[in-house]
């Protein structure tokens, strides 16, 4: 008798749990809930176990392209936390997952990899970040603010019982600073059943829903060498320089401001001694559009200016395309109910969100696939990429809250 009881209170659970499913969930509907209280409170409640969290995986140097061992860290976590599916692929990118029962997902997505810069710091500082006051201290730690604030959103999620709809997806992803490579690679595996993706990038306080077209190029240069005493021309670096200045100034950033068109020019490589002029060198561009047509505009006139230098100075050029990232616009993004939780969930954390359709983050790979996406903004801290760099113990917290609230909303997830 007892056990036909436990077989029917189970049924009830469940009947009641898929019934509620079945509904479109909102975020003031669960704010009536007072479990979900109860689990926001948690998130404050644990800022110092967040913390500690952060040093660790911060601390880990992870450089664009050799993120290894902080996803092995990071899964390490998840599994430790209750996640299932856990896995580590060869991009690395780290996932990890709380099942539903569609076959569809929402896929939340943090940055694994740090600036050249920080791995940097990271080595010279011979220490783990430390906490002071209400910041964790020390390079590294700045991006991985928004990888903690995923796990302990997702302990959360598990630890009160919350049961989604639609598989519940945290990914860490590699390479964003380096053309997105990780993202792209996270795309392909979920772009089939994903019905959203987040770009975890901070808090909420600004919130993008479309996105840049952002194409990186490596301009090669190649000439004669030589020594400084059989003569000084032709030199790859005037033309580099010759070059560089007239892309410069190419109109389009400042015609189509509004259109958000931008070209830089941030690094110049050449040479290695004082006495003798180099055979190649490179420099690098960027160039950024939420129209295509100016981005293809802007490439055409640096191909005829790297033709006309070649043509004065006899030296030649060759474009590598680094990465290409198209623009992207989601018909009716603004007013999806993703967007439309998104900014409840700021409004609940008390600010208004900033909203853009220009993001330029790893969100731009899922647009342009054409799926809707989000990137969640804000300050996380300061100093980003120098040796004083720092994370905000606060920020960290709301950010998951917001991605708890926004996960339970559009993962329709209920608890038990």
């Amino acid at each position: 008798m007892q056990n036909i009881f436990k077989i029917l209170l189970f049924l009830i659970v469940t009947l009641k749990a898929f019934t509620t499913m079945a509904q479109e969930r909102n975020i003031q509907a669960i704010l009536t809930e007072e479990k979900a209280h109860k689990a926001l409170a948690e998130i404050e409640e644990n800022r110092m176990e967040a913390a500690n969290l952060l040093i660790r995986i911060g601390g880990i140097v992870s450089p664009s392209g050799a993120e290894h061992d902080r996803a092995e860290a990071v899964a390490a976590e998840m599994q430790k936390i209750g996640l299932v599916d856990v896995h580590v692929n060869e991009a690395p990118n780290v996932i990890g997952t709380i099942k539903g029962r569609s076959g569809k997902a929402v896929v939340f997505v943090s940055t694994l990899d740090d600036l050249t810069t920080v791995a940097e710091h990271q080595k010279a500082a011979g220490r783990l970040p430390y906490i002071e006051n209400d910041r964790v201290v020390g390079p590294g730690t700045n991006t991985s603010l928004t990888t903690v604030a995923l796990l302990t959103a997702a302990k959360t999620l598990i630890d009160n019982g919350y049961i989604p709809e639609h598989d519940i997806v945290f990914a860490g992803v590699a390479e964003e600073e380096t053309g997105l490579r990780g993202m792209k690679h996270l795309y392909e595996e979920y772009k089939d059943r994903a019905i959203a993706f987040i770009d975890v990038l901070g808090d909420g306080r600004s919130i993008s829903y479309g996105a840049l077209g952002i194409h990186w190029w490596k301009i090669h240069a190649f000439g004669p060498a030589g020594h400084t005493l059989r003569g000084g021309l032709p030199n790859i670096n005037q033309a580099i320089g010759r070059a560089v200045d007239r892309i410069l100034q190419i109109p389009e950033p400042q015609i189509y401001e509004d259109r958000r068109t931008r070209l830089n020019v941030a690094v110049l490589n050449s040479g290695s001694v004082f006495n003798h002029k180099p055979e190649t060198g490179w420099f690098s561009l960027d160039v950024r559009s939420l129209d295509l047509k100016h981005i293809e505009t802007m490439e055409q006139k640096v191909r005829d200016i790297l033709e006309d230098v070649t043509e004065e100075l006899g030296i030649t050029f060759e474009m590598e395309a680094i990465s290409n990232t198209p623009p992207g616009q989601i018909e009716g993004a603004l007013d999806s109910n993703l967007v439309k939780t998104a900014q409840a969930a700021s409004r609940f954390l008390g600010y208004e969100p900033t909203m853009s359709n220009a993001g330029s983050a790893n969100l731009n790979v899922s647009i342009a696939g054409g799926t809707l996406s989000i990137g969640l903004g804000g300050s996380r801290g300061g100093q980003r990429g120098f040796a004083d760099e720092w994370a905000d113990i606060g920020v960290m917290q709301r950010t998951a809250q917001h991605v708890f609230l926004t996960a339970v909303t559009v993962a329709n997830a209920v608890s038990e």
